[in-house]
Parts: C-alpha cells; sequence; structure tokens
C-alpha cells in the first residue's frame, strides 16, 4: 500500500489526492491531507470573495474527495521546526507532496509603505474571510477615500467588497465583525490603479464588469488614460480576454460623471506608486480630520508605455489622497522546512513536481500548486499542475513502495503530541458557523477567530 502525505488542503492539495487515489497503475494508495487550520479548501475558503458564491461552491467537490474513504484530512498539523519536523513527516510516509501556495504579498518597496492605514490586500481579504490568523480590524475606521493599488482580480474584490452595502453582505458568510465595520464604513471614493495600461490588466472581463453592476455606486473611467494604451484604439491583436476588457472600460469611458451615486470607483491607468504620504507631508495637510502618523495620500508618477510591453516613467508626478490603501501587486512564495528555494523565483526547485536537491531529483518529495509554479492562473489551473505531479509520483511508486513504515501515521503523529483535527471536527465547526449565523439572523457565518474554532472542535470530543 502506498501511503502519500499531501501538505495542504487547497485546491492543489485536493486535485493531487484526487488524482492519487483515481489512477490505476498502485492500487490501494492513501492519501492523508495535511493542513495547519482546522478548516480544509484553502484559497477557496480564505481567499474567495464571500460575495462570489459560485466560486466558493467549489467547496462541494472538494469536500466529495476528502469525504473519500482513501483519503483523511488531518488538520490542525503544522509542518516546521517548531512543529512536526519535515524530515519526520517524510519518514512516515512513502511520499510527501507539499501543496502550500504562496504565503506573503510583494511589496511595493516605497517610502512610507508601513505607514498606518497602508496594508497588503492579503490582510484585509484575511479579515473579511475570518482567516484565524487575522489580528488586523480597522481597515475602513476613520477613512473616506481608499486607493488599490494593483488592476487584478484580488484588487477587483477588495474594491468590490469596500463598495458593497451591508444588504448586499449580509447573505453571505463574511463574519459579523467584518459586516458591521463594512455597513459603518464612510468609505465613499475608492481609485484602482495601475502602473500599465487595460491590455496588460490582469483582471478577468466577469470579474471587472460586477463593479459596474454595484448598486448605487459608479464607475469612472478616464478616456484620456484609455487613449495611451496602443492596444486601445484597435484591439484585434489582443487575447479574448483582453478585448472583453477594452470593450467594457470603453463603455465606461464613453459614459459623463453623473456625480449622484452615493459610491464612486475610479478605473486609474499609467500611474506608478511612488511613495505613501502621511496626512501631513512638508506641510501639506492630506488629510484634515487625521492624526499626524497615518498614511493620507499617495504619490503616483505619471507613465507612459516603452514599446516594449512595459512602461517609462515622466517625471510627472500626482496625489491621491486616501487614508486606506490596500496593496495588490502579486503573491510569493516563502521557504519550507527542510525544503530546497529558490528566493529568485519564490518556488521549490523541481522536475516534473519532484522536488530537486542539490542538481538532482530527491526521492519521495513532490510540490503541486504555488509552490511549485509560483502565484499564476486560476482555480483550475491546479488541476494539470497536480496531474503531472501526481504522474511522476506514480512513477516512482515502485521504489518508494519498498521502504517499509509504521503501521499508521496517524497513531505515530499522536504519539509525537500532535492532535489532528479528523473530519468529524471540521463538521463541528460547520455546525457552529450555521448556529451562529442563525443566532444573528442570517445563514452560515464564519467563525472568527482560533479560540472559535478551537472550541467547536473540542464539542466533539465533549459529545
Amino acid at each position: 500500500m502506498l501511503r502519500v502525505a499531501v501538505v495542504g488542503s487547497g485546491p492543489s492539495g485536493v486535485y493531487t489526492a484526487q488524482g492519487l487515489v483515481q489512477q490505476s497503475q498502485v492500487p490501494g494508495v492513501r492519501v492523508d491531507v495535511l493542513d495547519r487550520l482546522p478548516c480544509p479548501y484553502g484559497l477557496v475558503r480564505y481567499g474567495v470573495a464571500p460575495d462570489h458564491e459560485k466560486i466558493k461552491s467549489l467547496q462541494n467537490s472538494l469536500r466529495a474527495v476528502l469525504e473519500d474513504e482513501r483519503v483523511r484530512f488531518l488538520g490542525g498539523v503544522r509542518i516546521g521546526p517548531d512543529a512536526l519536523p519535515a524530515a519526520r513527516l517524510r519518514e512516515l510516509y512513502h511520499a510527501v507532496v507539499y501543496c502550500v501556495g504562496a504565503a506573503t504579498d510583494r511589496r511595493l518597496g516605497v517610502p512610507g509603505e508601513d505607514l498606518p492605514g497602508s496594508w497588503s490586500a492579503t490582510e484585509f481579504v484575511s479579515w473579511y474571510s475570518a482567516h484565524p490568523d487575522s489580528a488586523a480590524d480597522a481597515f475602513v475606521l476613520g477613512a473616506r477615500s481608499a486607493v488599490v493599488i494593483g488592476v487584478g482580480n484580488v484588487a477587483v474584490d477588495v474594491t468590490r467588497i469596500l463598495a458593497r452595502g451591508a444588504a448586499e453582505l449580509s447573505p453571505t458568510d463574511i463574519p459579523q465583525a467584518a459586516l458591521a465595520a463594512l455597513a459603518a464604513s464612510r468609505v465613499t471614493e475608492i481609485s484602482m490603479v495601475g502602473r500599465r495600461g487595460p491590455s496588460q490588466a490582469r483582471f478577468t472581463t466577469k470579474e471587472l464588469r460586477e463593479l459596474g453592476a454595484l448598486p448605487d455606486t459608479e464607475v469612472i473611467v478616464d478616456p484620456r488614460e484609455l487613449e495611451l494604451d496602443p492596444a486601445y484604439a484597435d484591439p484585434s491583436g489582443l487575447p479574448a480576454a483582453g478585448r472583453r476588457n477594452v470593450e467594457v472600460l470603453r463603455s465606461w469611458a464613453a459614459v459623463p460623471p453623473r456625480g449622484d451615486a452615493s459610491r464612486t470607483i475610479r478605473l486609474r491607468f499609467f500611474l506608478r506608486p511612488v511613495a505613501l504620504l502621511a496626512d501631513q507631508e512638508g506641510g501639506l495637510l492630506m488629510d484634515q480630520q487625521g492624526a499626524g502618523d497615518r498614511v493620507g495620500a499617495v504619490r503616483f508618477e505619471r507613465t507612459v508605455p516603452d514599446g516594449r510591453g512595459g512602461v517609462t516613467g515622466t517625471g510627472r508626478y500626482e496625489d491621491i489622497g486616501a487614508q486606506l490603501v490596500l496593496r495588490s501587486v502579486g503573491y510569493r512564495g516563502v521557504p519550507l522546512d527542510g525544503l530546497p528555494f529558490d528566493a529568485g523565483l519564490g518556488t521549490v526547485p523541481h522536475v516534473a513536481g519532484r522536488v530537486v536537491r542539490d542538481g538532482a531529483t530527491a526521492p519521495g518529495e513532490y510540490v503541486a500548486g504555488w509552490i511549485k509554479r509560483g502565484p499564476t492562473g486560476v482555480i483550475g489551473s491546479n488541476r494539470p499542475c497536480a496531474k503531472e505531479t501526481v504522474t511522476s509520483l506514480i512513477e516512482d511508486a515502485p521504489v518508494l513502495e519498498r521502504r517499509e513504515l509504521p503501521a499508521d501515521p496517524l497513531d505515530a503523529l499522536r504519539a509525537a503530541g500532535v492532535t489532528p483535527v479528523e473530519w468529524a471536527g471540521w463538521q463541528a465547526i460547520e455546525r457552529a458557523e450555521a448556529e451562529l449565523g442563525a443566532s444573528l439572523g442570517r445563514g452560515v457565518v464564519k467563525l472568527p477567530d482560533w479560540a472559535a474554532l478551537r472550541a467547536a472542535v473540542a464539542r466533539t470530543s465533549d459529545s
């Protein structure tokens, strides 16, 4: 029997488990899906916006895999020097597949980036998704205008959530504290800014169109900025998604601003952030009601296309006032305990998913997902990525299976002081979230922190 540990229960991890148990070359495969959180589904649970219910419904297909009798979910298992060493995990399984994603944000690298009121988009997403590691909660407090730096789908998500009303968010599973804060928000103007043009923006057309469908919200696009993009006048050479994006932006740019909506979203292009300014900068009061030590504006340099797909600075600057800045410029992988790491790429070196150490593949060690290929693609991109890794693992199986293992890795984990949250524990969390929602007159509402999650799991052992 081939025993495999999959570290990470997001889409790449679950697709890896599914590929392993569905292949026919090696019968009797058993897969343990480990996660440091007590909840499965990774970014589907903690990254997909609460108002994207159709995408979140992907959890149903992921659930079917984790409920397969050949697959076992073991949550609350941390891998690392202060927890279960990676070397010990390797001793307990014939193979280990790391599917841990990209855990940190890319930085802007500009002055003022760490001013109060400046956050990564991931921190904001973690807050409204009830990630138990989220400690921040004052995002919108005192803010009247916001700047979102980036033009990808995450930037669109955070912009849309900022503009949503309480009536629209209440039916979702957004945690109660975030719902209350957003309901009381005074943010009425949101600028989403990209350093390049619309033809190079990374958002999908469906996400983009959603901004135009928000109730009582006006989307404003400056046609002069769009016209700087060489592909704007003739988008026929763009991929289909790019052409559709340009068409949507063109339709918005053609409508004069009305000025009668409660909220305004401004899409800006060809502006590169060079500094985040405190609310008092050189005697200029950026935020009339600020305390003097928080962000009050973002200074951008105007850019123009360089003819090679990039941009160049013009030396002309523009300040956009904001008491809230969300930086959405990409993700980056972090080194994993006991594994090689390419610091330049933010990935684990590999060949077709096989981990490479000192120029040679390491028997029994594999990667899939963002830690393998970098933070690119959509959720569906994880399927072919996982398939490639599974193919490599199955090819190696005849050699891997020769090594004798403990009868059941779970017994060894418990002996080492690890108490995994099994599927019944996760089901207890689901019940607790349903009960919380009912008590608030809402549907399912996510438990907001580690204490609440642990209390829900404890109820399983007490029953």
